[in-house]
């Protein structure tokens, strides 16, 4: 990354332009996080990050804030409105995909806010949280909820952990070099490419996510809310489906579709990816302080409010890993007093612009495919110049 990448306040704040995979945390790359002072092996960060709680907790950014979430519901509900009325007025009119591509902005915003809600950020009671986010996972955007809280709840307790965090397994994109030496074939192909093909694979995201998220209320373990959420993704996709494919031609009905869940999967990856592709990967052997594997393995976007509600206040990954529970509008507050800690600590603190961790994505990602095998290499031929 370049030097003007991260914040200049926060001096340990050199991020590597490109993370390989295999650069770990070594007892060498965390010695500042792990001992303050030579010889000392109490870890001070961990105590004293009871005090960055302390703060926090002190100045209520911890306590909900109906109001705002009231507001941002109610407003996604009129442009949900405005969208499903000019679908309407439109009617048989190429048009219609400006309303596709809106519906796919709309409906990730409702994907951020459940999100928020899996997270208890929204409402005070888990199981209105729980029920909040249920219907707006499968009743609106028509994803399970289930399958996104044991996934994101797996991400959040180790980020970047190889073989605990199932945001870095391997799915069509290899995130290892381990997974991308492991491709054949087409795949390897594409997984050499791939940080130039991110953003285009990414238009079929979406397809991917409803896809996986309903196969697992199929799965024969128990899951919480499973004929309910079927019963709701199933009258969401009715209602949706059919009110295109009756209302317009079966041409126009399809690309409708295409565009609605290409703007959708594009969406969603785009702000979800530069929140810890391209920062280190913690080794399955290695363990961390809660606080330090939360910031380590974290990068903030900049750009204040506008970021924020683009992103649904993952720009300020960092203080949500710290604190999942806090209300968007609190992130910025503590993104202070975590920053003005890591300096004291000397603690990296990784923040960089939106475009910015894009590049870093994208160069990563083609670092990383770098070691998938040559499809059109003879693997005998490969095993004999290894000799």
């Amino acid at each position: 990354m370049s030097r003007g990448s991260h914040d200049a306040s926060c001096r340990p704040s050199k991020e590597p332009a490109v993370q390989s995979p295999e650069s770990k945390l070594t007892p060498s790359s965390y010695g500042a996080v792990r001992r303050t002072t030579k010889g000392e092996k109490t870890p001070r960060i961990t105590q004293s990050y009871g005090a960055v709680s302390k703060a926090i907790r002190g100045e209520g950014l911890l306590d909900r804030t109906l109001g705002f979430y009231g507001a941002l519901a109610a407003g996604l509900l009129v442009a949900l409105a405005a969208a499903i009325t000019g679908f309407i007025l439109l009617g048989d009119s190429w048009f219609q995909l400006l309303i596709a591509a809106a519906l796919g902005v709309i409906f990730t915003q409702f994907a951020f806010l459940a999100h928020e809600a899996s997270h208890r950020q929204v409402l005070t009671s888990g199981r209105a949280n729980d029920r909040l986010g249920r219907f707006l996972a499968a009743g609106i955007v028509g994803m399970s909820y289930s399958w996104w809280m044991t996934k994101h709840t797996r991400h959040h307790a180790n980020p970047n952990k190889k073989g605990k965090d199932p945001d870095i397994d391997f799915d069509t994109i290899s995130f290892t070099e381990e997974s991308a030496s492991e491709q054949r074939g087409l795949l390897a192909l594409i997984t050499r490419k791939q940080g130039y093909l991110f953003f285009p694979l990414l238009t079929f995201e979406g397809y991917n996510l409803h896809f996986r998220s309903i196969k697992s209320l199929f799965a024969r373990e128990k899951i919480t809310g499973r004929w309910v959420e079927l019963t709701m993704i199933a009258v969401r996709f009715a209602i949706y489906l059919g009110a295109i494919f009756w209302m317009l031609p079966l041409g126009l009905a399809v690309a409708f579709v295409a565009v609605q869940m290409a703007v959708f999967g594009v969406y969603m990856g785009a702000s979800f990816a530069p929140n810890h592709k391209g920062m280190p990967l913690i080794p399955a052997d290695v363990k961390l302080d809660f606080f330090s594997r939360q910031v380590l393995t974290s990068r903030n976007v900049r750009g204040g409010w506008w970021a924020s509600a683009l992103m649904g206040g993952l720009n300020y990954q960092i203080e949500h890993h710290l604190f999942p529970s806090m209300p968007r509008p609190h992130l910025a507050r503590a993104r202070e007093i975590v920053r003005a800690y890591c300096e004291e600590q000397d603690v990296p603190y990784a923040e960089t612009s939106l475009l910015e961790s894009y590049r870093i994505v994208v160069e990563y990602l083609n670092r990383v495919g770098l070691h998938a095998r040559d499809p059109f290499d003879c693997p005998v031929a490969g095993d004999f110049r290894r000799r």
